[in-house]
Formats: structure tokens, C-alpha cells, sequence
């Protein structure tokens, strides 16, 4: 089976530089450093002891923000590298000043390649985030002895059945892995049963990310404007979202005056698609890219910007998460949940689930099923003491994570 992915792997390879071109041309590629891909290095490895992380987009690298700014501060590690997948990913890495911290683009999973990104960056311990599983470089890292850890490890029902109808592979995959912390208990089940030996539990990491005034503040103008509002979120909307919030705003807009509903989809390239979907129902949207000076009968605003979520989290009291209404699992509510606004939802958050049930069981979250349920359920003001809460669960994660990793770290070192 791992012949066969090698193969499936290497045709993909050979017909890589047109999707590449394909997707620099719509702007999903860094045309400057997509040879990065490539296992070809845009920066310099400095000599030292160099620990990496790994997260495939925005989400998960934020995530590990607060173990960056730990790390930046251990004298005995002179480089920190982070890959990603994503375009967008990086340019939110760009906006924090880090010191001894970079980022280059993940590989592409071939052995050749994974061999020459691991011969060139030489790290002390990988550490991989959520559910990212790659095949050839665990198989490279293995066979380096370079120990890898899977951080906040998240895995599906849909995927686990996927890696059960293929056992034996999945299973020479998994033990490749030094050691997982399961954000949750669904996920450590299921690494048992793929025969992963050493599983600890600390929580959900994502319950520790934090938030940077300086690096997440709207505009001057757009805050003032906002103030004159009253304002609720939609965030992470997918096709089919943005027509349901849509008529929930006509919904509230008979009893509440002033109001303005800010739609953050989660792809940002339909938005076009989105503004004549509001047109049709006779509502005025604006971009936030147009920087409009006056909000003054606007009903929808639209986020059309990479980077610009926490800042919208921000301002919601209440904030409805998309990928629910429509079946794709829903989307992380810890950090709008973190600023103290209600969380609302469709039925389908089962990426998620953990999470929401324990924003259930503290009263934070909501289940809604039309957009008649959603008006009704929308409140205007923020719930401090929840926000408090769900704080101080994080920072105890946060804390718990540094102790373990910190043992793995001086470890290694004393190896070398």
C-alpha cells in the first residue's frame, strides 16, 4: 500500500507545476516561494538546535502561537521552523515580529523530497498539529530517528473509518508517531485502535489560543461606525450560509433597529457570488477591502481579507459558526467563546463535538436549525464571566502542554 501512495504520489508530481500555475493564478500560491514545495529552502538554517511545527492552515497555526512566544525565549534553541499548507496561513504569520521564528511552505509528501527537507532543516523533534498524517515524511523521520509528536491530535469518525478499511497501512503510518496528545476522547480511542502505544491527555490547545490587542484591532473608523450598531456575526460561512444569515437579518430587521450583520466566509474567493445573493434579497452590502468611510444603511458586511477573523470575533456578541447548516462539521468556537460572545450553530458540528458540548454545559452555546431560530436566539450584549471561563480552562492547557513538551525537548537535547 505504501508502493502504491509512493506511485499515486509521484504522478501527482509529474502534473504538479500546472495546478501550481493554475493556483498562483487565482492567488492560492506565493508565486515567489512555491518552490519552497518543492523541498527547495527560502531561508537560511542558522546553526543550533532547531525545533518544528507543523499545522496545515490558519487554524492550527494560531493555535501554537503561545508555544512560539514560549519558545522564543528558551536560550537552547537558536531556530524555530513552522510549515504550512496555505497561503493565507503565512500571511497571518507575518504579521507577528518573532525573533528566531520562520516559515517556509510545507513539502510536498514524496520520499525525495521529505529526505531533502529533513537533510536540510535538521530539527531536534517534530512536532505535527491536529490531523495532519504524512505518510513519506514519517517514514523519513523515523528513519533519522527524529522524534515526532502529533500536538492537540484530532481525528474524525469519517477519517478513522477511512484508515480502518486500510489497517495495516494506517497502522505503519501511526507507530511512527514518539508520542499523540488527543485534544479529545473520541480521537484517543481511535488511536488506540489504530495501535498507537503512547497517547497522554492534556486537552484541546485551542482552548489556549491567545489574543494580541495590537495585532487584532479594527480601524479607528470602522469602530466608530460599528459603535452606532447593533452588530452579530456570521463566521466560517460556507455556500448556502450566507443565504441563511441573510434572511436572518430581514428577520431581525423587523425588531431591531441599527443593525448590521458582518459575514466572514470561509472562502473569501466567492465572495462576488455572496454580494449578488444579498442583492437578490434587496440588502446593501459593502467589503471590507472598499474601506466604505460611513456604514449608514448598510445591512451586510462582508470580510473579503485574509487575517481579519479575531478582529470581527471581537466586536460580536453573538456569533453564529458556519459548516453547521450545511454538512461539513462545523467550525472551532474557542476564541469567539473566549471573547465572551453566545455561540450559535446548526446540527451538524461533529468536528467539533467535544467543544460544543462543553460550551452547551456551560450555557454559551446553541443549537438553531432555521433562520427564524437564529434571529430569535441573537442577544446584543457580551458575557464576560464566560469568557473568563473558558480562559482560565486554556491557560491551564497551555501550561500543561509547555511541561510536556519541555520534557521531550531537554531530552533530545541531552542526546545530542
Amino acid at each position: 500500500m505504501f508502493l502504491l501512495y509512493q506511485i499515486i504520489i509521484s504522478i501527482l508530481v509529474l502534473i504538479s507545476p500546472i495546478i501550481l500555475i493554475y493556483r498562483i493564478l487565482i492567488n492560492k500560491e506565493d508565486k515567489k516561494r512555491f518552490i519552497e514545495k518543492f523541498s527547495l529552502p527560502s531561508k537560511v538554517r542558522k546553526k543550533g538546535k532547531l525545533i518544528w511545527f507543523h499545522g496545515a492552515s490558519v487554524g492550527e497555526i494560531l493555535s501554537i502561537i503561545p508555544l512560539i512566544k514560549n519558545y522564543e525565549n528558551n536560550r537552547s534553541i537558536k531556530q524555530i521552523l513552522i510549515t504550512s499548507s496555505t497561503l493565507s496561513s503565512s500571511k497571518v504569520l507575518k504579521k507577528y515580529k518573532f525573533k528566531k521564528t520562520i516559515h517556509q511552505f510545507y513539502p510536498i509528501d514524496q520520499i525525495f523530497f521529505t529526505n531533502n527537507f529533513l537533510s536540510y532543516w535538521k530539527p531536534s523533534l517534530a512536532i505535527f498539529i491536529d490531523s495532519e498524517i504524512w505518510p513519506c515524511m514519517f517514514k523519513n523521520l523515523n528513519k533519522k530517528k527524529i522524534p515526532l509528536i502529533l500536538l492537540n491530535a484530532r481525528i474524525t469518525n469519517n477519517s478513522f473509518q477511512n484508515w480502518s478499511k486500510l489497517k495495516n497501512f494506517a497502522e505503519s503510518i501511526f507507530n511512527k508517531i514518539t508520542v499523540a496528545y488527543p485534544q479529545n476522547i473520541e480521537t484517543k480511542n481511535f488511536l488506540k485502535k489504530l495501535n498507537l502505544k503512547k497517547i497522554k491527555e492534556i486537552g484541546n490547545l485551542k482552548f489556549a489560543e491567545n489574543y494580541e490587542e495590537n495585532l487584532h484591532n479594527l480601524s479607528n473608523n470602522l469602530k466608530k461606525e460599528l459603535k452606532l450598531k447593533k452588530v452579530w456575526v456570521a463566521s466560517s460561512t460556507h455556500r448556502k450560509e450566507e443565504i441563511f444569515c441573510a434572511k436572518t437579518h430581514l428577520e431581525l430587521k423587523k425588531r431591531v433597529k441599527n443593525l448590521i450583520t458582518i459575514i466572514i466566509p470561509r472562502h473569501i474567493h466567492r465572495v462576488a457570488e455572496i454580494v449578488s445573493e444579498i442583492k437578490n434579497l434587496n440588502l446593501k452590502s459593502t467589503c471590507h477591502s472598499s474601506k466604505l468611510k460611513s456604514l449608514k444603511n448598510i445591512d451586510i458586511y462582508i470580510v473579503d481579507t485574509f487575517g481579519e477573523t479575531k478582529k470581527f470575533h471581537k466586536v460580536g456578541s453573538s456569533i453564529f459558526f458556519g459548516g453547521s447548516i450545511i454538512k461539513r462539521g462545523g467550525q472551532n468556537p474557542l476564541e469567539a467563546a473566549r471573547f465572551g460572545a453566545k455561540i450559535l450553530h446548526g446540527p451538524n458540528t461533529d468536528n467539533f463535538k467535544d467543544v460544543y458540548k462543553l460550551l452547551k454545559s456551560l450555557k454559551i452555546s446553541k443549537k438553531v436549525n432555521t433562520p427564524m431560530q437564529l434571529a430569535s436566539s441573537i442577544n446584543f450584549k457580551k458575557n464576560k464571566v464566560s469568557g473568563l471561563k473558558i480562559k482560565n480552562i486554556g491557560e491551564k492547557i497551555l501550561k500543561k502542554t509547555i511541561k510536556e513538551l519541555d520534557k521531550l525537548i531537554i531530552n533530545e537535547f541531552k542526546k545530542t
